[in-house]
């Protein structure tokens, strides 16, 4: 069948405006289905896995936005004692926009020693020596220094919050890219207020025998009659919840993707059963020449498949480059979804590609393989 090759190739640029839109209409249809593929893996990623599952987050009881709860501070002292916990972390959240938003600016506020111990940034310009010396310095993760044109030494506003980068760092985690780290007190500062000694949340962190409902509870019961009452929830819970509007629309969009699939399969479909009917003469020459019906199908049908194959990888190429470049990421209320590219997901569409111009060669390939010589012929 390799000898055929270049016969298909010649009946595609033969028509080369039909054989042009339909690989950049399949090729827009894919990159589209891995747009949304990367958003739900990355909403995957925030709700699921060790970290998820081992990190609590204590959070002010019937409060979501960041910017409404307000914790003592001095509660990590009393979680600290608890069996189980090997570390409290205090976070001083502040956001520029509590809806759902693609530029959305979340500035996280930690000691800078705890900092360094409970995230796992590495440093790809500036120093932490610059950070820790520096009340209003932050370190800003790759993606949005890539997005606002950020790097060591500029200083950034947003609202009435400025601070000058000290570092751009990567993390493995990838929605923490899309975030700013500060010092805590500075961030309790911040804004004309004076809110030392209050926090937004505090970060638990488990030991490994630990139970996160027990130790949940007991939190929850221990702040229960204090000036602020609480609601703790495991990492992966709090973010599922504070999402819960967002992640039900990721989850209705996934059907956008199956669209997508739909009209790569009538764009090929269509193509080549107009490509059968423009030939039915030649298929009949060839049938007269001594190529079997079932060659003929199978000529139909590679020829299917090289519109899709070629259509799915640039779309696949191009959303692929899109996403590692932008660093695109969507947040609400100080949760951020990363936009995550991946091997498996490019893999995915060139599957969904592949098969896409299989089912669609499979009944225009029949009808050529079936045409009769002689009335073929005739064909006007």
């Amino acid at each position: 069948m390799l000898k055929f090759i270049p016969y298909v190739l010649k009946s595609l640029w033969r028509h080369r405006a039909r054989t042009l839109l339909t690989v950049s209409g399949t090729a827009i249809a894919l990159s589209v289905f891995c747009f949304i593929g990367s958003v739900q893996q990355g909403l995957l990623a925030l709700t699921s896995g060790a970290n998820a599952e081992r990190t609590l987050i204590v959070f002010q009881e019937n409060r979501f936005c960041p910017q409404s709860s307000k914790l003592p501070q001095d509660y990590e002292r009393t979680i600290a004692k608890m069996p189980g916990v090997q570390e409290v972390v205090p976070i001083k959240v502040f956001t520029n926009n509590c809806r759902a938003s693609l530029d959305a600016i979340v500035f996280q506020g930690m000691p800078a020693e705890q900092l360094k111990s409970a995230r796992q940034l590495e440093l790809a310009s500036g120093n932490w020596n610059a950070f820790d010396q520096q009340d209003d310095a932050a370190l800003v993760g790759q993606d949005i220094a890539a997005r606002r044109g950020l790097a060591a030494g500029d200083k950034f506003t947003i609202g009435d919050v400025s601070v000058v980068v000290r570092g751009v760092f990567r993390s493995p985690v990838a929605a923490e890219n899309s975030l700013i780290y500060t010092h805590l007190d500075f961030l309790q500062r911040a804004r004309g207020a004076n809110e030392v000694g209050i926090v937004t949340q505090l970060e638990v962190h488990l030991a490994d025998t630990a139970d996160p409902d027990t130790v949940s509870k007991q939190i929850d019961g221990a702040f229960r009659a204090g000036p602020v009452a609480t609601t703790t929830r495991t990492k992966g819970m709090f973010q599922t919840d504070t999402l819960g509007d967002l992640a039900e629309l990721i989850g209705f969009v996934h059907w956008l993707g199956y669209a997508c699939v739909g009209l790569v399969l009538s764009l090929v479909a269509t193509t080549t059963v107009m490509s059968v009917q423009d030939r039915i003469k030649e298929h009949a020459v060839l049938q007269t020449l001594g190529v079997r019906p079932l060659r003929v199908f199978r000529l139909v049908l590679i020829e299917s498949l090289v519109l899709s194959a070629i259509g799915g990888l640039l779309g696949v190429l191009a959303s692929t480059a899109i996403l590692s470049t932008t660093g695109m990421s969507i947040a609400a209320e100080g949760v951020t979804i990363a936009f995550e590219p991946s091997l498996v997901l490019a893999t995915q569409g060139l599957v969904v590609a592949i098969a896409v111009g299989i089912l669609a060669g499979l009944v225009p390939g029949w009808q050529a393989s079936r045409t009769e010589i002689v009335p073929a012929l005739r064909h006007a």
